[in-house]
């Protein structure tokens, strides 16, 4: 329906519009002859107005101009504009050369016409929305009129600090005032945004928040390096006054947060940039398919449900061995308005169950975050580890391939690299169990990551509550680093990478198997530095208000973490963030595919008799490049077990 005809705006801007094309071609000809129209070409004026208002009206409806709200006009409705004012005048030109043959008719009233009524036009519509924002501005100052207006100093002349100028232009019950922005751009220094002028870069934040009576800092930056941001965040703790940042696009089209400021956040001193998807390519995989997540209420696999339902799958398939973290994903999914899932209770081990809810559901697109990933619990576990990261991902493998899915993604770990835990080492066998079905209609590929900021037992909400307790914070070395990005852009980044395997030039370069795709995790982080970094943001000093304490490396520990180890070597992707690597899994699939199975076997039985030492001597000969503890590597060679220890299993 072009418009509501009981709306009685829609006959006043179309009688306002009806104005504006009278009075466009009457001035044209005014101008054209000196205000002094003879009678001849006021006639004409007359008897081509019965032409010109109904041929541009009609234009308009067409083209839909009476949809919109005119309070909201933007620059978008003023191409739109500025089309219907094109088309209407050329068919208006057309209709006069073909009715009259133009002549005695000045060519120059017909150029001044379309001119004068994109104008006149144009400037009803800000008219409006003009009116629209002082009565709303009026209003709010009527109905709040003990609330003061905060003075804001916006770090970031760029689009987040325009988008913000324009949120607070439009909304005045958010009682801002910006009395200007800083940005390290020199380029941009002098100029204004919104009436707003450029007053300096972050080093002048001290001097121009005095000068100008600033209340309040908001970071409004969407492109920074760790360091930059790092810096930004000190410089606004050195003024004293309160800041807040800005939400990144991406969390505002995902609906995690609405346009307000929070808090400076600890993602945010990562100063990792927003990855940019093959949205496209990502829905072309999922839409109206079936996908299947395991561990569909951990951290990743929660994170990439909800990443999923975006691109409108036909159904998800919930499988978990947690009941209560299988409900709350259920339940969240539910409140989002996807409703087209169903819930498996089980473990992944039992490949009975996998084989049904395979055989069930049909998916074509396997996403398997199913694990355990705690590096100490495991090494006292290491049962655990076979039972559930090992076997329980050949089991799934298995019933993906004997229903046909097209797409098994595999979420994998930097501990897989030169493991020294039991956890990586099992991470690193379930990278190679993708040689065991090299050949198969299922196309295999792992995608292989470092820490995420906030997953469950991950060290920043350790941190937080610690800081919470007023310390200590506890590092394990001074020396340790890791790479960390967050749920969501590891999350992104695994569907992403799921697009660009294709069975070409990527899969030839990762030998058989399957592709095992690398994120680019940026620089990697010292774990005393994020300790300080979060005692600072709870604004709190180190080793003042909350001490750091060093309690030395934890079984399977290391220093280092790498996303690559030796021989693999990277292949760079169509994509920035995202490398495939080089090197091959092993020699030929058939033969590491037969190792495999009949070493698995040998697994199995030290995992029923929970015996640590066979368990780790079995996955020091599938990963050669495991290297337990030195104490661990001694007990290997003795076989001696210790049961409820690091040997065994309580």
């Amino acid at each position: 329906m072009l418009f509501n005809p009981r709306n009685l705006n829609f006959y006043l801007m179309l009688a306002a519009d009806l104005l504006c094309f009278a009075a466009a071609l009457a001035l044209g000809y005014l101008l054209r002859f000196d205000f002094n129209l003879s009678n001849f070409y006021g006639a004409q004026l007359v008897g081509l107005l019965k032409y010109d208002l109904p041929l541009k009206l009609g234009v308009f409806l067409l083209l839909g101009l009476y949809r919109g709200m005119w309070r909201y006009t933007s620059l978008v409705d003023f191409w739109k504009l500025t089309e219907a004012v094109v088309l209407s005048s050329s068919l208006f030109v057309a209709l006069v050369a073909f009715r009259f043959g133009l002549i005695g008719f000045p060519r120059s009233v017909l150029a001044l016409d379309g001119l004068l009524c994109l104008m006149f036009t144009a400037g009803v519509r800000l008219t409006i929305r003009t009116m629209y924002a002082r009565t709303a501005a009026w209003t709010s100052a009527r109905q709040h009129p003990e609330r003061p207006v905060r003075r804001m100093l916006v770090i970031g002349a760029g689009n987040l600090g325009e988008r913000l100028m324009r949120e607070i232009n439009q909304s005045p019950a958010l009682n801002f005032e910006v009395v200007g922005f800083l940005d390290d751009d020199p380029a941009k220094l002098g100029r204004s945004l919104h009436g707003r002028e450029v007053l300096g870069g972050v080093a002048d934040l001290a001097r121009v928040a005095e000068e100008r009576g600033a209340e309040e800092l908001c970071i409004a930056v969407s492109h920074a390096s760790a360091a930059q941001m790092r810096s930004i965040v000190e410089a606004c703790k050195a003024s004293k006054l309160p800041h807040r940042i800005l939400p990144a696009t991406s969390e505002l089209l995902d609906g995690r947060v609405a346009l307000t400021l929070r808090p400076v956040d600890y993602l945010d001193l990562l100063g990792r940039s927003e990855a940019a998807l093959d949205e496209a390519g990502i829905a072309a995989m999922l839409k109206g398919r079936v996908v299947l997540v395991t561990g569909c209420g951990g951290s990743i696999g929660a994170e990439l449900c909800r990443q999923v339902v975006r691109f409108g799958p036909a159904r998800l398939v919930l499988v978990d061995s947690s009941e209560y973290n299988l409900y709350a994903i259920a339940g969240e999914l539910s409140e989002l308005g996807f409703t087209d899932h169903s819930c498996v209770l089980g473990s992944v081990a039992d490949l009975s169950l996998m084989r049904a809810v395979m055989a069930e559901h049909r998916p074509s697109v396997v996403l398997h975050a199913a694990a355990y990933k705690h590096v100490p619990m495991l090494e006292e576990n290491p049962a655990s580890a076979v039972t559930n990261n090992i076997l329980g991902t050949r089991a799934v493998m298995q019933a993906a391939v004997e229903s046909g899915v097209e797409r098994f993604v595999l979420v994998s770990t930097d501990k897989a690299v030169r493991p020294t835990s039991v956890m990586g080492a099992s991470k690193r066998v379930t990278e190679l169990l993708m040689a065991c079905f090299a050949g198969s209609a299922t196309r295999f590929m792992a995608v292989r990551f470092g820490n995420v900021v906030g997953s469950s037992g991950s060290v920043v909400p350790l941190f937080r509550r610690q800081i919470e307790r007023g310390g200590p914070v506890t590092v394990t070395h001074p020396e340790m680093t890791r790479y960390f990005m967050s749920i969501a852009e590891a999350c992104q980044l695994i569907l992403q990478a799921s697009v660009l395997s294709q069975a070409g030039a990527l899969s030839k370069a990762s030998g058989p198997g399957g592709e095992i795709f690398v994120l680019d995790m940026g620089e990697p982080v010292r774990i005393v530095d994020m300790a300080r970094d979060l005692i600072r943001l709870s604004g709190k000093e180190p080793g003042v208000d909350v001490d750091i304490v060093f309690t030395g490396l934890r079984p399977g520990e290391k220093i280092f973490e790498e996303l690559i180890t030796e021989g693999e070597g990277v292949v760079r992707t169509e994509h920035e963030k995202i490398m495939v690597l080089g090197g091959t899994l092993g020699a030929d699939p058939a033969d590491m595919a037969c190792m495999l199975n009949r070493t698995l076997d040998e697994l199995t039985a030290a995992a029923e008799a929970l015996d640590g030492p066979a368990i780790r001597a079995l996955l020091t000969r599938l990963v050669p490049e495991f290297t337990p503890t030195p104490e661990l590597q001694s007990e290997i060679r003795s076989g001696n077990a210790r049961p409820g220890g690091a040997g065994g299993a309580k």
